[in-house]
């Protein structure tokens, strides 16, 4: 019998073939380090040509760390970040943002995931008084912690309105790829293109080794972002390892290929989960996430061996990883 493989997190799979091929090859023989690299020089420009030529990469670890010094590059301690009440940074970094900038964060309730134009509006800005925190960053979740997908009509609002009242837009980007294979759009468009700052561009959840970055899209934002990097003890001295998997995802294309496989296993999923009596998805699965509200005896069943998480409002989250097929969704089915 095959193995049951996880639906519990993207970050349960194992490393792309072509990635790991990447490292070994950029492991043969010495060059300088901390990214004095013929390896992040090429993907420096790679970044370039798909965001653009002002967008400036800065190799990381892991998303947190992309995430917490994207706010702490942008914001002064005394401002505030502006995100959702579901959004990453406010329940699942166990406050990293808060701790490593002293940025204050003001929560909106999400719709279906979002942030909404309105939250921007209702925002108080009030530079006069000291007595309270000034928002100054507007964060994005693409795609949302629920599986849905900001279309790029609904980003250039948000951007504008932001933009409108003084604000910067920060992009967690962690499955961006899949947001934008639902799309049918380009990095690009995503991001640059509707008025996206700054950018923490996920390869981890998509097939990566420990490997993000933190791409500001527009020039002069953070001009010594490289010292923020190395004293937030984020600055790889053998850069090469991180920089070189960047190659064949965007030369190659891996980005796409890796979410696309990602995001028609989540859809077969969900057409599969619904057929089940007593099933119901309260969100539309865009990416690769699909959240199940299960009769109690498949509940356990499943989250036992399918490794999915419980979440709120009684829910059950699922997520495809890049080498799911359908083939594993109809083997775990079949055996429950």
């Amino acid at each position: 019998m095959q193995e049951l493989l996880s639906f519990g997190s993207d970050n349960h799979s194992g490393v792309h073939p072509a990635i790991l091929e990447a490292v070994c090859a950029a492991n043969r023989g010495h060059c300088l380090a901390y990214g004095a690299d013929p390896w992040t020089a090429k993907a420096r420009e790679l970044f370039k040509s798909t965001f653009g030529a002002a967008a400036e990469p800065y190799f990381v670890f892991t998303g947190t760390a992309a995430n917490t010094l994207a706010i702490r590059a942008l914001c002064r301690p005394y401002e505030a970040i502006v995100a959702t009440h579901i959004a990453h940074i406010n329940e699942d970094e166990c406050g990293a943002p808060e701790y490593n900038t002293g940025n204050k964060q003001l929560s909106f309730p999400a719709v279906a995931g979002k942030l909404l134009p309105e939250h921007l509006s209702q925002l108080s800005i009030q530079p006069q008084n000291p007595h309270r925190v000034l928002p100054r960053l507007v964060s994005l979740t693409q795609a949302t912690e629920l599986g849905t997908v900001y279309t790029l009509a609904e980003l250039r609002t948000l951007c504008d309105l932001a933009h409108q009242r003084g604000l910067l837009v920060h992009m967690d980007g962690a499955r961006i790829a899949n947001a934008a294979v639902h799309l049918g759009c380009e990095l690009r468009e995503l991001t640059t293109d509707v008025g996206i700052d700054a950018l923490s561009f996920g390869g981890t959840k998509n097939g990566l080794l420990c490997a993000e970055a933190v791409v500001f899209l527009r020039e002069g934002l953070s001009p010594d972002f490289a010292f923020l990097r190395k004293q937030s003890m984020q600055l790889a001295s053998k850069m090469r390892f991180l920089a070189a998997q960047f190659i064949p995802y965007l030369e190659l294309g891996l980005w796409r290929s890796n979410a696309h496989a990602a995001n028609t296993t989540a859809l077969y999923l969900t057409e599969r989960l619904k057929a089940i009596p007593g099933v119901r998805c309260p969100y539309p699965t865009e990416a690769n996430e699909v959240f199940a509200h299960l009769p109690a005896a498949l509940e356990s069943k499943l989250r036992e061996r399918a490794h999915a998480y419980p979440w709120d409002q009684g829910m059950t989250r699922f997520v495809c990883s890049f080498d799911l097929s359908t083939a594993d969704v109809d083997r775990l089915l079949t055996e429950l």
